[in-house]
């Protein structure tokens, strides 16, 4: 039996479901609200854990491609002293292949591979329960039902509703996120001070991150504490307006630091938000979530990696499930499994995130010190 599948999202987890059930032969519908793949930039670098989502990549038969495209050099990081010492600065060893990065518009290419995404299909209501199934209402008026919808449509998920009341959180850290493009050429400086993998500088209640992308692209993460409104008085569109305020906050720290924002091109506000650690709901037929829908939480390089592996294993149950019945004790088995794994994560990157954006900035170093293979 084929069940009607739905998975609402185009992001790493829903691209991974959907990837994985192809190769199972199993249809399944990926309904993405985004008009194309290229419709907004596809953000930084992932690294994918060895037991994790390159365990997902070699369930969708995707792993050789993946090793060909991502950059094992990516693991080495860095941290500075706000003067500009370097503090740490870890490398990875030859044929260390536990946490390579890739891009994740190259991950993005890599999945979707033969799948047929309906794009510019923005889902605002998901409604259990119906004699046909699971109706899924489209925001140009049109519906559609399935057996099972899969919401992976990330924080503010329109699928989560049918299942749980919960709302992400702010956190109180904001990132603002700006790139350097061509840094080898361009700023040949900065491009040895970053490395060939990330750098880090942490101060009182404020980092500065910048990662190295392919193609001398690198993505540069101002971090701070603030009220969700620490910009009423700024225009987030004035870019000469965000650069001077980001100057300003980071005042003192040494000048290839701050060139990191001078050189900027662009800046994005993106406050961090969070579900409940534990976050869990009695369990509907017919719907489920995965990834940040399920368990959003700081983005410390697991989110990612748990979504994919998720979307596979949800994937897998699916397509050994022969009946309606079968189908929703496999969702069920799923559920708890999910629960139990993104509960410990999330307390841990939870955790983490208040060390690395503290007002003692030797709690950043120390606990990469615990992280970070000796």
């Amino acid at each position: 039996m084929r069940h009607r599948i739905a998975v609402v999202g185009g992001g790493p987890a829903g691209l991974t479901l959907a990837r994985v059930l192809h190769r199972h032969d199993h249809p399944v519908t990926v309904l993405e609200r985004d008009p194309a793949p290229d419709a907004r930039p596809p953000g930084g670098a992932l690294d994918m854990h060895e037991g994790m989502g390159q365990l997902a990549l070699d369930k969708a038969g995707l792993l050789t491609e993946f090793q060909a495209l991502s950059r094992p050099e990516g693991q080495a990081m860095r941290i500075l002293d706000a003067d500009g010492t370097v503090l740490r600065d870890w490398r990875p060893r030859p044929g260390d292949h536990a946490n390579p990065e890739i891009d994740r518009g190259q991950l993005r290419d890599l999945l979707l591979g033969p799948l047929d995404v309906q794009w510019g299909r923005g889902v605002t209501e998901v409604v259990p329960g119906t004699p046909d199934g699971v109706l899924v209402r489209f925001a140009d008026g049109r519906q559609e039902t399935f057996d099972l919808v899969a919401g992976a449509d990330g924080a503010w998920s329109r699928v989560r509703p049918a299942v749980s009341p919960a709302t992400p959180r702010y956190t109180g850290v904001t990132f603002v996120e700006t790139a350097l493009d061509d840094i080898d050429t361009r700023h040949p400086g900065l491009a040895r001070l970053v490395g060939d993998g990330s750098m880090a500088v942490y101060g009182v209640n404020r980092a500065l991150v910048a990662q190295r992308n392919s193609g001398g692209h690198v993505k540069v993460y101002a971090q701070f504490r603030a009220p969700l409104d620490w910009h009423t008085n700024l225009n987030l569109a004035d870019v000469e307006a965000v650069r001077s305020s980001l100057l300003a906050l980071f005042d003192g720290w040494a000048a290839p630091l701050l060139d990191l924002l001078r050189h900027g091109t662009a800046f994005a506000h993106r406050p961090l938000h969070v579900l409940p650690v534990s976050h869990t709901w009695a369990h509907v037929p017919g719907v489920t979530l995965l990834g940040d829908a399920a368990h959003l939480m700081p983005p410390l390089g697991v989110g990612a990696n748990l979504a994919m592996l998720e979307g596979a294993e949800l994937a897998e149950s699916v397509a050994a499930a022969p009946g309606p019945g079968e189908l929703d004790e496999a969702v069920r088995a799923f559920e708890k499994q999910m629960w139990a794994r993104a509960g410990k994560w999330a307390k841990i990157t939870t955790a983490g995130l208040e060390r690395l954006v503290s007002p003692d900035p030797a709690e950043a170093i120390a606990f990469f010190d615990q992280v970070q293979p000796s």
